[in-house]
């Protein structure tokens, strides 16, 4: 998922952020109200995590603002303001799910991933199949020729990018993009780590490679 997190607190924000990473997802960051509306407005996002205590412009407003332009975004309000009043008021101006801090992160992992569930339409793919290879997203299941392949969160994203775009040039921009954080420099060899990782797990021994370099263009994942 690619989620926008909107909080001032640059330690939350931080911790936040890596243990979304680590997850699997793509996280961007705007420290104040007002940058943050800019992003949620402009940018494509699956879910929003806002704050509702923000300087510049406060959480509900930029909830009620998105709404009003028919942002339909997901949106989980995190703050400290926990009462009961407080709850509803954040759910009333267009928060779907509210949790209030202290927060364990395996609860707003699993709420999250409850909302883009919910926004995700009824015809997206669950699970991908390019020859023997067979990913499946709810189980997070990777199997070539019936055996399992154990995959980082990271390399399971970037092969489900792959596999939804199979017979197709994916460039180094595309994966920077939808697999990582866009902020990374077009330059760095984190890719090219990657895909040998990624490579070695579900090609090593096979007749048929799966996983292409397309010189000067990109990678490509076929039968």
């Amino acid at each position: 998922m690619k989620i926008l997190i909107i909080e001032d607190d640059r330690d939350a924000a931080s911790y936040l952020m890596t243990a979304l990473d680590e997850a699997g997802h793509v996280t961007h960051h705007a420290g104040d109200g007002d940058t943050g509306y800019a992003m949620a407005s402009s940018m494509d996002y699956d879910v929003l995590i806002v704050d509702r205590m923000l300087p510049r412009r406060d959480g509900l407003s930029i909830i009620e603002s998105l709404r009003a332009e028919n942002n339909k975004t997901p949106v989980l309000i995190l703050s400290a303001l926990g009462e009961v009043d407080d709850r509803v008021e954040g759910l009333r101006s267009g928060g779907d799910d509210y949790l209030t801090k202290p927060y364990a992160f395996s609860e707003l992992l699993a709420r999250i991933e409850v909302l883009a569930r919910r926004s995700a339409p009824a015809e997206a793919a669950t699970s991908y199949q390019v020859g023997d290879l067979s990913l499946d997203r709810l189980s997070r299941k990777v199997t070539r020729a019936e055996e399992d392949i154990q995959l980082q969160p990271r390399e399971f994203r970037l092969l489900e990018y792959l596999m939804k775009h199979a017979g197709q040039v994916v460039t180094r921009t595309m994966l920077l993009e939808n697999v990582w954080d866009y902020h990374f420099d077009p330059q760095t060899n984190v890719i090219d780590v990657h895909m040998s990782r990624l490579r070695s797990k579900i090609d090593r021994g096979q007749d048929n490679p799966l996983l292409h370099t397309i010189r000067g263009a990109g990678y490509m994942i076929r039968d």
